[in-house]
Formats: structure tokens, sequence, C-alpha cells
């Protein structure tokens, strides 16, 4: 009786907990927005994967105003259905108002998006990539130009924008500060990967290959703005329009902060990626070996930001190592060491199969932090989101996962393809592409989001963040949706509803914020290329205008900039893309300022020198014999190991052989190469000494060296260990052997010291 007085109590605070445990959730998933999209793709006889690489690449987000009323709205591009553009009512409630937009679709396979002012009339225009399967020839981009009246007209063939190709996405930009907005496009080369054979045919233009025609239409391409019709000049620019370009991700932004726009393009499997700095005369140069030490093998997605709020961009991009150990061995494609080699041998640089971030230094290079920073691994991820999801003051990272079929699971591949393979070759009949298909495994996975914690450090918030969904998303676009203050979040999803959500970072946190909306020039109405910094104290809040980012998509110009619990600012500063600047003192917070280019007072920005700190270490110049390993490679008998041990460089020891009170230097040699003795002088150089007894012993692989005075006449003598598993166990190279000092740096080998001690040995210490 009493339980059920309280039964109405009870089952009211049960609602109460309920509602409390929704608001915990950073992120709100909205399911009665009006935005119903669903990127359906269907497997057939003809349309599949086995006929088309790139069927389950999915679809985009362009997230932008388009009838300036002040609410950013959005375009969603479908791969065999109709592209959607959705106006924004307010409140998280948008109409479908394809329809009567003028966004023709004449059956296109719709890829990348994005909203641009073309014209400079101040209102949005849309570009639409497209591509498809090989044989069907309808692959035309779609250039649609506002009408201010809810309109579109598809223009592209009257801006020299009419490309037909494998277009994933494109970004418009203002690469030689001339005023207007140019165009960088990114192709999928649909050429087959086993028939490139690791051929670096990296510089031959699309023309020069000797394929089919329908096999043409991959490479980057670079079209210059001439008068509002623009003209490819790919080539003259030193961009690739190669074959074997599979561009998947397209970034751009100022990477070594000299004024001029750089360009990143993310290649899928195969090709490395590409790193375009911005020679500043029209032309571009790859500087990608010279500025990372590696990349992803299968670069999906990328973005810029600031991730540590040093002023600088960092990168990030996205490839397909799962991050839990089942998926991993069914999924995980690990690299054959002969394979790794020969990619190296022939230009394709070092490339693994894990997202990387790369943290800009400021001097030209970047550090890889991926696996410290805790965001390597996130499965088969698409786009890539850097922004600021709770408004803390530093940029988060959301990750689009998911996949149709997983074609490369290891299961399918090795219990069944090779099964029907087989029984083709044997009885001559085709398998029926439905059975083949019917085998391989759907499995939807949540999206990834790591949370910044500074010092370079990640969390994984998606549960926590309300960001968890399993899903096959692919595209995916942020934007402040209901003008709150804070970064809403919409995604494109394959086969099922995409992901509409709204971001209570305002409500929850009260974390502060200053928005900015620009105007730009006349030639480049929405500021595209400018850079905005807020500055309190020594801590610097930094962003850039470019809208394209991710994967297929592109997001909304205005820019919301998350500042914690900071509650004033001394100064707001936008670079505009002349390099002109202008400067808000004490800009109130929790609003969007206005501010046009044109109206403000401008003054010649000036590119800050980054003197470089006076180098803890000087070189000193001294001609070494380079260390030359051998072929052989631990991989090939012992598998599981964590990390190569077999070229693991030099064995080096100091100390004074000739009695003058200065450090010597010992390099010890790889098989088949004498060990090195140089001989400092008083002015800090070094000379190589000769010492034939070194030579009789350059069979041996020196992995370890030490000196000390082992016969106790007061000289160092020089300890060498010798290892190597090409070697026996008990082999007479195994030898260790200890070289006498006469005391004037000239050494003799002691044949009794370590007579038949031939261990393997790693390391000495005397």
């Amino acid at each position: 009786m009493i339980l059920m007085r309280c039964f109405p109590f009870l089952l009211f605070l049960l609602f109460l907990s309920c509602n409390r445990a929704d608001k915990d959730k950073l992120f709100d998933l909205v399911e009665d927005s009006g935005i119903n999209f669903n990127n359906k793709v269907v497997d057939g006889q003809i349309e599949n994967s086995f006929y088309y690489r790139n069927y389950y690449n999915g679809g985009g987000v362009a997230i932008g105003d388009i009838n300036n009323d002040g609410f950013c709205d959005v375009l969603m591009t479908s791969n065999m259905g109709e592209n959607k553009l959705y106006l924004n009512k307010g409140d998280f409630k948008f109409d479908d108002i394809t329809a009567n937009s003028g966004l023709t679709q004449d059956s296109m396979w719709s890829t990348g998006v994005m909203m641009v002012d073309i014209n400079n009339d101040g209102w949005l225009d849309i570009y639409i990539c497209n591509a498809g399967h090989m044989k069907n020839g309808n692959r035309r981009n779609k250039l649609y130009i506002n009408n201010q009246k809810l309109g579109f007209k598809e223009s592209a063939a009257e801006y020299g924008l009419a490309i037909s190709a494998y277009s994933t996405q494109v970004s418009f930009f203002d690469y030689d500060l001339d005023g207007d907005l140019d165009c960088f496009m990114i192709n999928n080369s649909p050429m087959p990967i086993n028939n490139l054979g690791y051929t670096n045919r990296r510089d031959l233009p699309d023309a020069q290959w000797q394929v089919a025609d329908f096999l043409r239409g991959g490479g980057d391409h670079l079209f210059r703005n001439d008068n509002n019709h623009f003209t490819e000049v790919s080539q003259a620019a030193g961009i690739h329009g190669t074959l074997m370009s599979f561009g998947l991700g397209v970034s751009i932004g100022d990477l070594n902060m000299d004024g001029y726009p750089d360009v990143y393009v993310a290649n899928d499997s195969y090709e490395r990626d590409y790193l375009y700095i911005n020679q500043k005369d029209g032309t571009f140069k790859d500087e990608l070996e010279n500025c990372m030490e590696q990349n992803s093998f299968s670069s999906m997605g990328a973005d810029f930001a600031d991730v540590n709020n040093d002023g600088l961009m960092d990168v990030f991009t996205t490839d397909m190592l799962p991050d839990d150990d089942f998926r991993l061995k069914t999924l995980g494609a690990f690299d054959n060491i002969d394979l790794y080699n020969t990619r190296i041998k022939t230009g394709f640089y070092r490339q693994f199969m894990k997202n990387c971030l790369f943290i800009n230094k400021g001097n030209g290079k970047f550090l890889e932090t991926a696996n410290y920073s805790g965001v390597s691994a996130s499965d088969w991820s698409w786009g890539a989101l850097l922004f600021d999801a709770d408004n803390d003051g530093l940029n988060d990272i959301y990750v689009c996962n998911g996949v149709n079929r997983d074609v490369t699971n290891l299961d399918f591949m090795d219990f069944f393809a090779n099964d029907v393979i087989q029984k083709m070759v044997i009885s001559g009949r085709k398998e029926n592409v439905d059975s083949v298909l019917a085998h391989i495994p759907i499995n939807p996975v949540p999206n990834k989001t790591f949370h910044n914690q500074g010092n370079f450090k990640f969390e994984d918030a998606g549960v926590s963040w309300g960001l968890a969904q399993p899903g096959l998303s692919n595209g995916a676009a942020y934007g402040d949706l209901d003008n709150d203050g804070d970064l809403d979040l919409i995604v494109n999803n394959q086969n099922q509803p995409s992901f509409v959500y709204r971001n209570n970072s305002r409500e929850q946190n009260q974390n502060n914020y200053i928005g900015l909306m620009l105007k730009g020039s006349s030639s480049n109405r929405f500021a595209i290329g400018s850079k905005i910094r807020v500055y309190q104290g020594s801590q610097v809040y930094y962003r850039e205008l470019f809208p394209s980012r991710g994967f297929q998509s592109s997001v909304d110009y205005k820019q919301v900039i998350g500042l914690g619990k900071t509650t004033a600012v001394d100064s707001l500063q936008v670079i505009w893309p002349d390099n002109t600047y202008s400067t808000v003192l004490h800009p109130a917070l929790n609003q969007v300022h206005q501010l046009d280019q044109e109206k403000m007072a401008r003054h010649a920005y000036v590119i800050p020198s980054r003197a470089n700190a006076a180098p803890l270490l000087e070189q000193v110049t001294v001609t070494t014999e380079k260390h030359q390993e051998d072929e052989y490679s631990d991989f090939y008998y012992e598998r599981n190991l964590p990390a190569l041990m077999s070229r693991e460089g030099p064995a080096l020891a100091k100390g004074d052989v000739n009695g003058d009170g200065l450090d010597d230097l010992y390099i010890g040699g790889a098989r088949n190469q004498q060990g090195q003795l140089y001989i400092q002088d008083s002015k800090g150089a070094f000379t190589r000494q000769s010492q034939p007894v070194f030579a009789r012993y350059a069979s041996f692989e020196d992995v370890t060296a030490v000196f000390f005075d082992a016969d106790k006449d007061g000289d160092n003598d020089l300890f060498i260990g010798a290892g190597g598993n090409i070697l026996s166990p008990g082999g007479g190279e195994l030898e260790h052997r200890l070289y006498l000092n006469d005391g004037k740096g000239n050494f003799e080998i002691s044949a009794s010291a370590f007579a038949s001690n031939v261990m393997n040995i790693a390391t000495a210490v005397a």
C-alpha cells in the first residue's frame, strides 16, 4: 500500500534522473530535426565494391548559411540517391527544400561538397564532386550558383569547373594571393593497384599514361582563377597529376607561417601523402619527406588545427588501425618487411597503418605523436575533424568510422574468398556476386572522440560525450546550428539515418567563447584564408579560415573559439587574406563579432622572423664511413618481435685513448665492415686513425663497445661485444674481443681474454 502511494513520486524521480542523464552528455542525438537523410548504397551484380573500389566511401556534409538569415543550413551528398539541401528554421528544425532548389541529380555518384561564394555576390554557392563506376562516364562535377531566392543554377561549365574525373573533394582558396579564390581538387585514381607494381611514376601526368580512357581522371588538380574562369595550372605549379594518386582528404593552411597557404593531400593505400609547400611564386614543392618522418599507410581524412595552443597549425590524418584486439586480428593487414623495404627503395616512403598526429615544431619539421597522444587507432576511419567540442580552449578530435562491408576481413579472405577462387579455377564457373557479398561481414562501429587534455595527451570521450553510436559514418561537418555559442555536429552515414548532434557545452559547463563572422574583400567575400588570434596574457588561441576539412566535407564559416573559464581577453587580431591585419582590443565574450575587412582599420602585417634559439650542440665536421647494415631481418624468423632488432645502428664508445686529456670516439662496424677510431685534437676536430687489427675482425658485427682500463696499466682499452641473429648460436663470429692499448692509441687483440665466449650480446658496461 505504501509502495502504491509512493509510486507516482518514484516515477517522477525516475523521469528527472533520465532527463539529468541526458543533460550529462555533452552532445544529444537529435532525431526529430527534419534531416532524415540516409545515404543508401545497395550492392548489385555490377554495382559493387568488386567493380568500383570506392563503392563504400560514402558521402559528405557541407554547412553554411545559404539565405543569409543568420542560421547555417546543411547539404548532404548521396552516392546512389538524391543530394539533399536542408534549410535551418531555428531550434534544430530543418526543412528539406531540395525539390525546388534546382539541385539537379542526373543519377550522379556524389562525393565531396563545399559551400563557397564563387561569384562574390555575398551568397554561398555549392560545388559538388562526383565519381562512380569506371565504365559510367557521368562523373562531371557540378557548380550551383545561388540565385538569392533559395534556388540554384548549375553553372560549372561557365566557370571552367565542369571536370569529369573521379573527384573526392575540392578546396577553394587564394594560393597566389592575388585576391581571388583558386581551386584545388583531389581525385582518386581508378587504376588497379596491382597493375602499378611499385613503379614510381609520381611525376608522370595523367595524359601521358598509356591506359584506356576510362582509367583516366586521377591525380591532383590546381585551377587558377582568371577573372572568374578557372584555368588548370597543375603541372606548371608542381602538382602531382599522376594516376598513382589516390586522394581522399585535402586540407589547406599556412603550415610554415610565411603568409602563403600550403596543401596536404591524404592518399589511400599504395601512394604516400603529399605535402605541398607554397613557394610564393605560383608553384608548390612536395616536401613531405623533408618535413615528416612517416605518414599513414591508407590515409583517409585530414585536418589542420593548433592542438597545443602554440600558434602553429598541426596535422591529423586517419587510417584503418582498429583499437580493439579482436578487430585488430581480423582486419589488421600487417606489412611484409620485403614489401616495406621495396616501398622505401622505390620512393614510397615510410608508411604505417595508423592515424598520425603531426605536431608543428615551427622550423619546417613535424613531430609525429599519435601513439604517445593516444589517437593512433580508431578503426576504419574516414572524416577527421579537429575542433573545440567543449569550449575549454583546446581542440579535440572527432573521427568518423565504419565501412559497409569489411572487405579486408581476414576470415572472409582465408576461409571463403580463397576457397571460391580455387573452385572457380577448377570449374571455370564464375561465382554469383550476391553469394560472395553475403559472406563479407557488416560491422557498424562507434565513431571516436578524443578529448584534448593538454600536453599532447587525449582521452577517449565518445561514450561520456554521447558520440559513440555505432554506425557506418563517412563525412562530417561542424557549425553552430542553434547559435548558442558551441559547435554542433552532423555526420553522413551509409545505410542508416544521419547523426545530428546538438552540443550542450554552453548549458552544461558554461565555458566562455568568442564568435566571429568575417566579411572579406569584393573578390573574396567570406575572407577564406584569414587567420585569427585571440590573446590573453601569454595564451594564444589560433584559427585559420579554410572551410573544406576532414573527408568530403566543409564546415561553417562562423568561427566559435572556446576560451574555457577565461572571463576577458586582451585582444583579437584578424590577419586578412591579403596579409593586412586588424585588431579589436578587449572584445566582448559570448557573442559573435561581425568584422568587415574593407571597413576596419588595417595595417601591413609583417611576418615575424622565427629566429632559432642558439643550438645546444655545434656540429663538428667529420667524414665517417657510412654504417651499412646487411639485408638480414629478424622478422623473417621471429614474427612476434615488436620492433626490428637487427638494424639498431652502430655501437659507440668514447674515451681518451692517447692520454692527451681529450675524449676520442669509436664507431662500431656492421657485419663485414670494420670499426672506426677517431682521435680528437685541441680544436675539437676528429681524425680517423687506422687500426689494422680492426680490419681483421670486420666480419664481426659490433653491437656494443666500452672503453675501460682492463689491464690496470693506466690507459683505456676497448671491449667490443658481437651479436646478430644471422649467426648460429656458438658461431665464432659471436666471440667477444678485448683490444689492449699501448698507451698511444694503438690497439692489439688479446686473444685469450674472452676465448670461447660466444654469447650473442646486447650491451656491456664496465
